[in-house]
């Protein structure tokens, strides 16, 4: 049996083929549209996913008609007939039996049927599903997932943290870790009261008790003072120059971090296992995941934890099929040998170029097969990436490190797929070394990404250092490089040797 998940109609459009023996392809439809964060699946991804064969079901990752009346609460007008999901796969030759699986359970299936726990905590935190914006589950293998907390809309940190975004100029639902990367030149201390203030609901008004986080009757429930689905412009807009905007990132970044510490207490506090399994967009938030990584005995964090991966999720949600995901790379394949000799010349000789080869990640981080990689002990190589990708000159770059080194050049929690952010111990490497002082490190084993692990062990031969800087193949507001035609048509654009 073929059977596709599907996320779309939204952000973020996703598409994953399962047969009976597993995952067999996932990807972004913006990969193959060309449009950053593309709402809609694309004709061209379709035909790539039929190659499998046609499907014999769909499963969606949210209740269509339950969003209707979330909207309709929401103002937005009683959208039905654009939540009309079978005649919206109609319009892409789709017509096939639909099962339809919340939101939040598509996101918590991802989590806990890809992690290699028996039992765990399932942690959900995003900006909205259905109505839910945070979700607790408890986890097993006998039970399945069993939900024991949520919080509706319209009091969501996630929507929050990405009005937010958009008070200090980026774009919401998409320059979230932006906003991230900022926080590290800020004050987070100037605004962090004001907008504790400004925003949430302290946990008893009548005392004047500001702990701000609503623990009445033994839940972790954070209450918004205001309904922030379209934004908070309002807020503050004589807070405009550049000293204000940085400081404002760091206070949100820091009371996002707070929020988090203590929404993980509670759930390790329900605990039976010490098992965290964290997902939903938040779950992107690489430094904040740092901070409760020690609260948990181990920690599971989908590699495409947000709507996208819900492709997944929702397919293991409505199979409860457990499926350790061994690696990420799942996407459109460019045939051939991983090219480890000539990128290396290359670095050697230029210190820069591209790669893109092999099947595309799944997920928001290149992990070596859509890849930028440069010489991380150069002092300009971050300035020279950031104009090549025309980002800003703040935003950090990534490590790429042999497993077996991490532990001598970063400390704290690091993962294959950049999920946490560690501090870097070498001062050689000021490339891949934020203003904080902190990376967000991608380990490479033997058993992941084999082309990549091969290039990042001829590199320390030649060079006696385990590291790359490691980003994606794309320019800022683009999307990754998918097919070779791209690759080819990024080099000629900007100038930089794209080896496939």
């Amino acid at each position: 049996m073929i059977t596709w998940g599907i996320s779309a109609n939204s952000h973020d459009a996703a598409l994953a083929v399962f047969n009976d023996d597993g995952l067999e392809f996932a990807s972004h439809s913006e990969r193959f549209s060309g449009i950053k964060n593309d709402p809609n699946l694309h004709s061209d991804l379709i035909d790539y996913a039929r190659q499998w064969g046609e499907p014999d079901e769909v499963v969606w990752y949210e209740r269509p008609l339950a969003k209707s009346f979330r909207q309709l609460r929401a103002g937005q007008g009683f959208k039905f007939f654009e939540n009309n999901i079978k005649g919206y796969l109609r319009s892409y030759g789709i017509d096939t039996p639909i099962h339809y699986i919340d939101h939040h359970y598509s996101h918590a299936a991802g989590g806990y049927y890809t992690s290699p726990f028996e039992k765990a905590t399932v942690l959900c935190l995003d900006s909205i599903g259905e109505f839910d914006t945070m979700t607790v589950w408890d986890a097993t293998e006998e039970q399945g997932l069993k939900k024991i907390f949520s919080q509706k809309y319209p009091h969501s940190i996630g929507l929050w943290y990405s009005a937010m975004t958009q008070r200090i100029g980026l774009k919401p639902q998409e320059d979230e870790y932006i906003l991230m990367g900022m926080a590290a030149y800020g004050d987070p201390l100037r605004f962090f009261n004001e907008i504790l203030q400004d925003f949430f609901y302290p946990v008893d008004s009548s005392t004047g008790l500001h702990s701000w986080i609503h623990m009445l009757h033994d839940t972790p429930t954070v209450r918004l003072r205001h309904n922030l689905h379209k934004g908070c412009m309002w807020w503050r807009p004589e807070l405009n120059n550049k000293k204000d905007i940085i400081d404002i990132a760091a206070a949100v970044q820091a009371i996002y971090e707070y929020l988090l510490k203590y929404i993980s207490n509670w759930a390790r506090s329900k605990s039976s296992s010490g098992n965290l399994v964290f997902a939903g967009g938040c779950a992107l938030n690489c430094s904040a995941n740092s901070k409760i990584y020690k609260d948990w005995n181990n920690v599971h964090i989908m590699p495409n934890p947000g709507d996208a991966g819900s492709a997944i999720g929702a397919v293991l949600a409505h199979k409860k099929q457990f499926m350790p995901m061994p690696h990420v790379f799942t996407g459109y394949n460019i045939v051939g040998d991983y090219p480890v000799e000539e990128i290396l010349h290359e670095l050697l000789d230029t210190g820069i170029c591209g790669v893109a080869n092999g099947r595309a990640e799944f997920g928001p981080r290149a992990l070596g097969n859509r890849s930028l990689l440069a010489d991380p002990r150069k002092d300009h190589i971050k300035d020279t990436v950031n104009a090549i990708k025309q980002r800003q000159q703040f935003r950090p770059f990534a490590p790429a490190v042999l497993e077996e080194h991490a532990s001598s050049y970063f400390h704290g929690p690091v993962s294959p797929y950049m999920q946490y952010t560690a501090t870097c111990t070498d001062s050689r490497l000021p490339a891949i070394t934020h203003r904080d002082g902190t990376s967000r490190v991608q380990t490479v084993s033997a058993k992941e990404s084999m082309g990549f692990r091969k290039l990042l062990e001829r590199w320390y031969e030649e060079t006696g250092c385990p590291v790359l800087l490691n980003t994606s193949l794309n320019i800022k507001g683009r999307p990754m490089v998918n097919t070779a035609d791209d690759a080819r048509e990024f080099e000629n654009t900007y100038g930089v040797k794209v080896f496939t």
